[in-house]
């Protein structure tokens, strides 16, 4: 049996009986041995024909027939294995010279390199061109295809640089293994081919899905997009003192489950601010020992006065504001920041919470030479001192999510005004209108029935304004269901804000808990 141009051909009988015993198994293994030296004789053409004057003294000057044998294509490479095996090296793409020449199975043309198209990275890629291989990517049995030029994409990544993802490469099977999560991987893969495009699935959980992106090395800003894709604040970048003591004093004092003993001076904040509320309060309390400022001519009282000095209130008010002061002044010696420190809401709202004492005890001799404008100032300052439950959000996780919903709701709180503002004006014209003829009517302009209106719209109804003629009874009627109708519009959204922001906290509360103990997955690459 030998070879023919163009089907096999036998010189016997024989061996055209023979061709009937011939099992399939063997025909298709010749035919796939006779594809294969095609193929080779085809490549060998094409790296002749670029590049003629490298190989013009080590290969024949005539070119392999497509119509020649097997044995006749391969002995060119027999007798120059040196030269021969350099240039199949650069027909199949393994070489340097030879990466922009991949043939199409069963084509004659050369497929060279497509340029990036609008790759995040194509910069980065430091002029090397990727042939569009395909590579093939086993992940727990499940085997994903894709280009190399894909993949390239971000260079920087696992799987787009060539000697990160080597590691995992197995020679047997021709393919990089991964022993990982299949289902997340399928979003990653969509990362490469959609140019930055984060979308997880419903049935992978958050933690999964962030410690997959972590492990293959995704960067920082891919993060940040998936955070905003599912709906998260953008994470602060946090900030820390350089500085080994400040470092030190800055741990204890922002973040509480830092250590115990920052536990610990937690702790002592919340009581002291406790202590502090409940003293405001108290205070307020009327006592027969109570000394009374009045005014000898007009009889006025100016100011009720103790004696401050020697009141109970006064001390357990200066040790509280001693602690908010040390508090105040490590935090902002420790701080990173001066600037971000000094125009934090919480930190403004510390030091309102105790310059009132300070202005009261250095100016209350003055204040009593002045005028009663000066009592009023003191007043207001000495009211400012409530402000100190808010100091509470610090510590309280719960207080923060209601702040995060009130900031996301703001545009829902205008809108329920505006339509409070509307139906404010249309009833208490209304309602003066109505019982403008009643002699005994309270409604007497329309600005005093805007108390009347308001209280109903709320479903308040103090009783104190009520309308006396029938018409003036349906207008309030009305006034009562249409406030029911304008005060439920805005509640979904806003307690739809608040599960969003809850189930955040919680989600991000059970990936810090998962997370501790765990090797980072960086560190594994």
């Amino acid at each position: 049996m030998r070879f023919g141009g163009r089907r096999h051909r036998y010189e016997s009988s024989d061996d055209a009986d023979s061709i009937d015993s011939m099992s399939v198994q063997q025909k298709n293994k010749e035919k796939e041995e006779w594809k294969w030296a095609q193929s080779l004789a085809r490549r060998l053409e094409q790296v002749l024909n670029v590049h003629p004057e490298k190989y013009q003294n080590g290969c024949s000057s005539q070119r392999p027939s497509r119509q020649s044998s097997p044995d006749q294509l391969l002995a060119p490479t027999r007798s120059r294995s040196a030269d021969f095996g350099r240039a199949a090296e650069m027909a199949s793409g393994h070489s340097e010279e030879g990466k922009g020449m991949l043939l199409r199975n069963g084509d004659d043309k050369v497929r060279h390199p497509s340029p990036q198209r609008g790759t995040p990275d194509s910069s980065s890629t430091q002029g090397h061109q990727y042939a569009d291989q395909i590579v093939t990517i086993n992940v727990s049995g499940m085997r994903f295809q894709t280009y190399e030029s894909t993949l390239a994409r971000y260079p920087n990544s696992l799987l787009g640089d060539p000697s990160k993802r080597q590691n995992y490469f197995v020679p047997d099977t021709n393919e990089f293994f991964f022993d990982r999560h299949r289902t997340t991987f399928e979003s990653i893969l969509y990362i490469y081919q959609s140019g930055g495009r984060v979308k997880r699935p419903e049935i992978v959980p958050i933690d999964v899905f962030l410690r997959e992106m972590r492990f293959y090395q995704m960067g920082d800003e891919l993060l940040e997009e998936f955070w905003i894709a599912e709906g998260y604040e953008k994470p602060n970048e946090v900030m820390m003192p350089t500085n080994k003591t400040q470092r030190k004093i800055w741990e204890l004092m922002e973040y509480p489950d830092s250590s115990l003993s920052a536990r610990i001076i937690a702790f002592i904040s919340i009581a002291v601010i406790a202590l502090s509320i409940i003293s405001f309060c108290w205070e307020t309390v009327p006592s027969d020992n109570d000394e009374k400022l009045v005014n000898i001519t007009t009889g006025e009282m100016i100011e009720e006065m103790d004696e401050k000095h020697y009141s109970p209130f006064f001390w357990i008010e200066l040790m509280c504001i001693l602690w908010f002061t040390i508090e105040l002044i490590l935090r902002f010696i420790s701080c990173p920041c001066k600037v971000v420190f000094a125009t934090s809401i919480l930190n403004i709202i510390d030091f309102v919470a105790i310059a009132p004492f300070f202005v009261n005890f250095f100016f209350a001799d003055t204040s009593k030479s002045n005028s009663s404008m000066s009592f009023a100032v003191l007043r207001v300052l000495r009211l400012v001192r409530v402000f100190r439950v808010f100091k509470l959000s610090r510590h309280s996780v719960g207080l923060q999510i209601l702040g995060k919903t009130f900031r996301s709701s703001v545009q829902e709180f205008c809108l329920l005004i505006f339509f409070m503002a509307i139906a404010l004006v249309l009833f208490a014209s209304g309602m003066y209108f109505a019982e403008q003829g009643e002699p005994n009517s309270k409604f007497t302009s329309i600005p005093a029935s805007f108390w009347f209106v308001l209280v109903t719209m709320t479903t308040v109804g103090y009783g104190d304004l009520v309308p006396l003629s029938p018409f003036g009874k349906v207008v309030g009627g009305m006034c009562a269901m249409i406030g029911v109708l304008t005060l439920a519009l805005p509640v979904p959204i806003i307690v739809a804000n608040f599960k969003h922001f809850y189930r955040q906290e919680n989600r991000l509360a059970s990936m810090k808990n998962t997370s501790k103990g765990e090797p980072e997955d960086d560190d594994i690459a």
